[in-house]
């Protein structure tokens, strides 16, 4: 699973940061929203298993509310939805 660019991203987290994958985003003071790419393998692994593991590091803070969605998380002005 990779992170991949899309239209409404206005930010890239850890862009130059070694050992880690630039992370384009979507980010205002509500909201962050990225966007990711499956392998065939994973794809087929969530269409056998219908699971999907979220695996986040908090670094002894208070975890955030967390939303995965396979819909476009944008409405037609740019803004994303609730």
């Amino acid at each position: 699973m990779k992170p991949i660019e899309f239209p409404e991203a206005n930010v890239t987290w850890a862009k130059k940061q070694a050992g880690v994958l630039p992370l384009p985003a979507y980010s205002n003071k509500r909201v962050t929203i990225t966007k990711w790419r499956l392998t065939w393998l994973e794809r087929l692994k969530m269409l056998w298993t219908g699971v999907l593991w979220l695996q986040q590091r908090n670094f002894g803070h208070s975890l955030q509310a967390q939303r995965p969605t396979v819909d476009y998380p944008f409405l037609k002005d740019g803004e994303e939805s609730a």
